[in-house]
């Protein structure tokens, strides 16, 4: 695991042991930052299930303003931490420990980027997707990475499926926020 570009490229990543976590591969987090590479600089982002933090620490490393990393395993967040501290972005990053559905009830900043990679299987995307929109500002795109088989629902709440992608047992589902019009 490695960061692929920006200002921490091909920076190793500490990626957990066992088979309880699934890291994203290179290929999938390729397409990830194609999909939304013009997001990217300024933004502030939310890295919801963030295990290793590999994620938001290659948002961060291609220039976005600040990460917000969630997880509720205290191995994941340690791991996370090194991470992030091995890249030198600790001044952007906040980790934060907690269950990603009770963190959206209290999170009061915006975000113009969520990424969502939680454990398969368990409905969790759908949980948390019904309290994301709130947390997303206008014009704010969030990738939801699953099982092929999931089919997600065209919205939730104020956020519009913008695309759904496939890349072998792997989907990404891409929604966008409205911006404000002027």
């Amino acid at each position: 695991m490695r960061v692929i570009t920006g200002s921490a490229r091909g920076r190793k990543l500490k990626a957990p042991e066992g088979n309880d976590v699934r890291p994203t591969s290179d290929l999938v987090k390729e397409a990830i930052y194609s999909i939304i590479q013009f997001d990217v600089p300024g933004a502030d982002v939310l890295d919801l299930f963030a295990g290793s933090g590999q994620l938001g620490i290659e948002a961060l490393s291609r220039g976005a303003n600040h990460c917000v990393f969630v997880d509720k395993s205290a191995a994941s967040l340690a791991l996370c931490r090194e991470n992030v501290m091995a890249c030198g972005f600790v001044k952007q990053s906040r980790i934060v420990s907690a269950d990603s559905f009770d963190y959206l009830l209290t999170a009061k900043k915006g975000f113009d980027i969520a990424l969502l990679d939680p454990p398969y299987s368990n409905g969790l995307i759908e949980r948390v997707m019904e309290r994301l929109p709130q947390k997303i500002n206008a014009g704010g795109i969030v990738v939801c990475e699953h099982e092929q088989e999931l089919t997600l629902p065209e919205s939730f709440g104020e956020l519009i499926m913008h695309k759904r992608y496939k890349y072998g047992k792997i989907a990404l589902t891409v929604y966008k926020k409205p911006a404000e019009e002027e």
